[in-house]
């Protein structure tokens, strides 16, 4: 039987897959969520702007001094503390540096730094300068004074501050974003002098709620004056919560006819919105508009010009709709995902949020101050031994020229320590000449008094609250402005409906008898004269306007609705009502009305059936249609007749034998679809031969004008009389010669 071998592995740790995956991807998780996308509370900066901060500092580019190429600290960066991409870097760097990005810019750049019309269209870092900006002491000036801890950098060669000793919550002034393994952050920025008070009530009343501070930190203020339409109590559930949206619109002015945007939201470009609503115009969405014009420059960062068609546009109307349909309004997500003291990410409200800020603060003051008493003790302890050899120079100086060892005979001489030995025999004998005896007690005076007022301070709450409370006042004094962003509650805006964005013009729309529709401007429009395609002729137009929906019954009584704005004009032969509509096989275009939804229209078969509708239910579904007139076997659908008044009205009918009917409108019903009641009475045995031509509605004063061939007879409203008779009645013969009619007209 053969030995089954098993390799063996020295040095290696055996684990199953699944255990070694779940434990990489962890880890990998807790990296990015620590290390790359979430900010630390205490200074509100991700890994990759510390350390572009730190290395800034380190290379001497303080507010004062001269610029250096970005190349410079880029390569330190990536080169000393952060091993990533360099355009990454570059670009992290880049955005510290824009006002319309941050808030508070932490980089002050020279050269092209991008533009709000697109922030990535800055130079390469080899062509741009850098330093920072005075507002970047307020996370640097107390690097040096033990309040932080070092950790080594990715090769330990160096040391790094694991975090920066913010003297304001940075974290609220400038916001930020990420998306880490599972979660997200979304802080955006604050008024520095809000934050500061909100801080300041904190400390004077531990107690203080969400709404306390709400009453200071009034909402998000943005780089730009766009204003925040989110109501006031939509804002403070956002901070009592951690999370919700904000809602950002631009504002605008009228110069003349013309309306003017100066502001845009937060990161909207303004060539996008142009594009927007340029894009409307072309779609003929916008007939209120003429031009647009984009007029921005230096002195006017945004400035985008609507030019309208004339002093009537309602500018506050236009305005709401493209608030609703484009980028000049926008809605931002707030997410307080922050990495705590505890080290752990956490959403977190406004007073949690500031109030583990001022317990980071009151850390760092701590350790400020317990680094300036040892050094003071320290100092003190030097001095000490400097007036012991200063009160016997003349002994000093003889144990340091015979002692072998003058070190230790001086600390057995004076019973000094070895540091206040070492900082004896480092002192030039020249300069300890000059010292006084009175300069070094009047020292040591001033260190006692400083020594006696920080341990002061280190023991009394109320002093270190003090303490932090003012020097918050000094930093809003000096570092302070106003607010931005201006909060006016206003309802979200809504989109105009389609029939409001069209300029009410008179249309008339001409149907032909092979189903090519289009509409021309005006009502004096001779249809028939209109030039069609070979073998198609003039079957039906109607008088209506632009902003009416134009409806159209097929050979099977369904109806089918468009809005007139969108028919083609008719300077071309138009198109045909297949490409928009979608009839059933061996259907055509037979009719069409247009009108407001309320006009009434009286709807018949040439079997002389039919009803009054309204014309809204003419409308609606628009591709298959829907059925609106149930016809018998061998019936056509007529052209709807208009009616003006319903209660006054007459409805007339002819048919083909010359018999013609008048009779109230009001005694025939109003349906919404159906084969309705009958109009006039054609006997059975003619149903074949004998058909109803037309129907017309006749209002008072008007004249009904009955055509036959090239002829036409004019009938008054008075003349009618004698053709009055019941709802379904034959009705009367009209003169010999005028019993071949071939319609009806109402003028």
């Amino acid at each position: 039987m053969t030995e089954t071998i098993r390799p063996t592995f020295h040095g290696f740790e055996q684990i199953p897959l699944r255990e070694y995956a779940e434990r990489a991807y962890l880890d990998y998780s807790m990296y990015v969520v620590l290390d790359r996308a979430l900010p630390f509370i205490g200074d509100g900066l991700k890994p990759v702007q510390r350390r572009i901060i730190f290395a800034m500092s380190e290379l001497g580019l303080a507010a004062g001094a001269k610029p250096k190429k970005s190349a410079r600290t880029v390569g330190d960066v990536i080169g000393k503390y952060h091993p990533h991409g360099d355009s990454a870097c570059y670009e992290a760097l880049v955005l510290m540096a824009q006002p319309f990005s941050y808030r508070y810019p932490l980089i002050e750049g020279q050269g092209n730094f991008g533009s709000p019309d697109d922030p990535k269209s800055f130079a390469a870092m080899r062509y741009t300068e850098s330093k920072l900006t005075p507002i970047a002491e307020v996370l640097l000036g107390e690097l040096g004074h033990g309040t932080v801890d070092w950790t080594p950098n990715f090769d330990g060669t160096l040391q790094e501050p694991t975090w920066m000793p913010a003297r304001l919550p940075h974290l609220l002034l400038n916001g930020t974003t990420g998306i880490a393994v599972g979660m997200a952050t979304d802080v955006p920025p604050h008024n520095l002098n809000e934050i500061v008070s909100a801080c300041v009530r904190l400390l004077d009343d531990p107690e203080a709620s969400v709404a306390d501070l709400c009453e200071h930190v009034r909402g998000p203020d943005y780089p730009t004056t766009a204003e925040i339409i989110t109501p006031l109590a939509d804002l403070r559930a956002i901070y009592e919560t951690g999370h919700g949206s904000v809602r950002a619109r631009a504002t605008f002015l009228k110069e003349g006819n013309n309306i003017v945007i100066n502001a845009l939201p937060y990161q909207v470009s303004p060539s996008k919105v142009i594009e927007q609503i340029a894009a409307q115009m072309r779609a003929k969405k916008l007939p209120w508009l003429e031009d647009i014009r984009d007029e921005s420059d230096h002195l006017n960062p945004v400035r985008v010009v609507l030019i309208t068609r004339s002093n009537r546009v309602d500018a506050d109307q236009l305005m709401g709709h493209l608030f609703a349909t484009t980028d000049l309004e926008k809605s931002f997500r707030v997410n307080l995902n922050i990495i705590g003291l505890d080290g752990r990410p956490q959403v977190k409200n406004l007073r949690m949020l500031l109030g583990e800020w001022l317990e980071f603060r009151t850390t760092t003051v701590t350790r400020r101050l317990n680094h300036r008493l040892e050094k003071v003790e320290r100092r003190r302890h030097l001095l000490e031994g400097l007036l012991v050899a200063f009160l016997n120079l003349d002994e000093v100086i003889h144990i340091i020229r015979t002692e072998d060892e003058p070190r230790a005979a001086l600390i057995a001489r004076f019973a000094l320590s070895e540091e206040q030995a070492d900082y004896i025999l480092d002192t030039r004998l020249k300069q300890l000449a000059r010292l006084e005896e009175m300069k070094i007690r009047g020292e040591q005076d001033e260190l006692d008094a400083e020594r006696d007022r920080l341990m002061s301070t280190l023991a009394s709450k109320a002093k270190l609250k003090k303490l932090i409370k003012d020097e918050l006042l000094a930093d809003a004094k000096k570092y302070g402005d106003a607010r931005r962003s201006p909060l006016i509650a206003r309802e979200a805006a809504q989109a105009l409906d389609e029939t409001e964005l069209v300029a009410s013009e008179p249309m008339t729309v001409v149907l032909s008898e092979k189903g090519w529709i289009r509409a021309a401007k005006g009502h004096d429009v001779d249809a028939a004269s209109m030039s069609y395609r070979d073998g198609d002729s003039l079957l039906a137009a109607v008088r209506g306007r632009s902003t009416y929906q134009v409806a159209f019954l097929d050979s099977e009584g369904r109806s089918y609705s468009t809005a007139t704005h969108t028919l083609p004009s008719a300077r071309g032969n138009g198109e045909p009502l297949t490409g928009r509509f979608s009839p059933a096989p061996g259907a055509s275009f037979v009719a069409l009305a247009s009108a407001d939804n309320d006009a009434r229209f009286v709807l018949a078969s040439s079997h002389g059936y039919g009803f009054v509708t309204r014309f809204e239910n003419l409308t609606g579904r628009q591709k298959a249609g829907k059925v609106m007139l149930n016809l018998s076997a061998g019936a056509k659908v007529l052209q709807p007749a208009h009616t003006a008044d319903p209660k006054a009205d007459r409805i007339v009918a002819v048919t083909s034998a010359g018999h013609l009917l008048a009779f109230a409108l009001a005694d025939l019903p109003e349906l919404d679809k159906g084969k309705g009641n009958k109009i006039i009475e054609i006997p059975k045995a003619k149903l074949g031969t004998e058909r109803v031509v037309a129907v017309a509605a006749v209002s008072p004063g008007s004249t009904l004008l009955v055509k036959s061939g090239q002829r036409t007879m004019s009938l008054s409203f008075k003349d009618l009389d004698e053709y009055i008779g019941a709802r379904a009645s034959r009705g009367g013969l009209l003169p010999r010669g005028w019993q071949k009619v071939d319609g009806l007209d109402v003028e």
